[in-house]
């Protein structure tokens, strides 16, 4: 990590504080030998039980990119019976599609895709660009979160298995973003720039999350976290034993989440993700920081295709390129800019952390 964090510090030793914080922290989360095996052990011996008799025992979210997909050959491999459930938000690259196919046919996973209103989501989308916020990718991380919840209570499913983990997702500074779930920020720009009234947009904010973690007993896993998780391992297994392809880059299986993460935060915000998961694969032990130092030296976008990216992308979100440049260079501008909750937020979620969330845990 550098400066980019305006939060960043530093030891007398020039370890800065999300490294101590990772190296600190990892011994409780990620993978830790026998200790986690018996862990694990444990969580599959709860998920089967409770899932005797039913025809599936746990969800699962995939995306076609690389966690996602490992996380489903692990279930099986593990002898679970997920169901597998994709969020189309109108952005899926070719490749991801393919690769979902592949890995539930490969695998006899059972597959739902919950398909989005696009009008109305991009609408959403191009009112949280308009606000000029770092934060761009609110209305897809509602919609995931908010969809694999409800289609796992509508097929009274407990257990929501997921990709996220901690071995190269550990570092994100809290100055980079903001709680998607604050539903008083995106109603607000949605209200302020939007042109559509949000009435099938699946939301999800901590009134929502709490109803189904106490009233419906709904619990998240990330099961990388209890594995020896390293991703290009993870790859090379995928490619050899469901027909795998790689898309590139981290998230790049989203057309739109591939030029805001390649091009829109870097150059709009200073906002390299690409420091971020690689500081964590450092702290694990996946990469060394020379590798590291050598791949930020790199572009974070193909200039040859960035003006037919941004030629897509405003043709589908139904604006003018022109429009769509004014956009990208107006000034950034925080979530404190509009109305938020989060002052609530956070009273809400110190009491969950420090009272509720240690006996939720397996």
């Amino acid at each position: 990590m550098d400066t980019s964090d305006s939060e960043i510090s530093f030891d007398d030793e020039g370890n800065c504080n999300h490294c101590n914080k990772f190296l600190h922290d990892s011994k409780d989360i990620i993978y830790q030998g026998e200790q986690s095996d018996n862990r694990l052990e444990k969580i599959l011996k709860k998920i089967k039980e409770w899932g005797k008799g039913k025809e599936y025992d746990c969800l699962i979210g995939v995306s076609g990119g690389t966690d996602s997909s490992f996380v489903a050959y692990k279930t099986k491999e593990l002898g679970l019976r997920p169901l597998a459930v994709h969020v189309d938000n109108g952005w899926n690259s070719e490749e991801s599609v393919n690769n979902i196919k592949n890995v539930c046919n490969q695998l006899n996973i059972d597959y739902l895709s919950y398909v989005l209103d696009w009008e109305e989501f991009k609408d959403i989308q191009l009112s949280i660009l308009k606000s000029s916020i770092v934060e761009v990718e609110i209305p897809t991380d509602i919609a995931i979160t908010s969809v694999l919840h409800k289609v796992a209570s509508e097929n009274n499913i407990k257990y929501i298995v997921m990709g996220a983990n901690y071995a190269t997702e550990g570092i994100l500074p809290e100055s980079w973003f903001y709680n998607p779930k604050d539903l008083k920020l995106l109603k607000g720009i949605q209200k302020k720039f939007g042109t559509r009234k949000m009435k099938s947009f699946p939301t999800f904010d901590y009134k929502v999350e709490m109803y189904y973690k106490f009233i419906k007993g709904i619990r998240i896993i990330y099961l990388l976290n209890y594995l020896p998780y390293a991703k290009e391992e993870a790859i090379e297994t995928l490619k050899e034993k469901v027909g795998w392809k790689n898309y590139g880059g981290k998230h790049h299986e989203s057309y739109y989440t591939r030029f805001v993460q390649s091009y829109l935060q870097p150059v709009k915000f200073n906002l390299d993700y690409r420091r971020a998961t690689l500081s964590s694969q450092i702290c694990s032990g996946e990469v060394t920081r020379e590798y590291a130092m050598e791949q930020l030296k790199k572009n974070s976008y193909e200039i040859d295709n960035l003006e037919f990216e941004k030629e897509y992308i405003s043709k589908k979100l139904g604006i003018t390129t022109e429009e769509f440049e004014k956009i990208i260079n107006a000034p950034p501008k925080s979530y404190k800019d509009y109305p938020n909750d989060e002052k609530k937020l956070s009273f809400i979620y110190n009491i969950y952390r420090k009272y509720i969330s240690n006996v939720l845990r397996f």
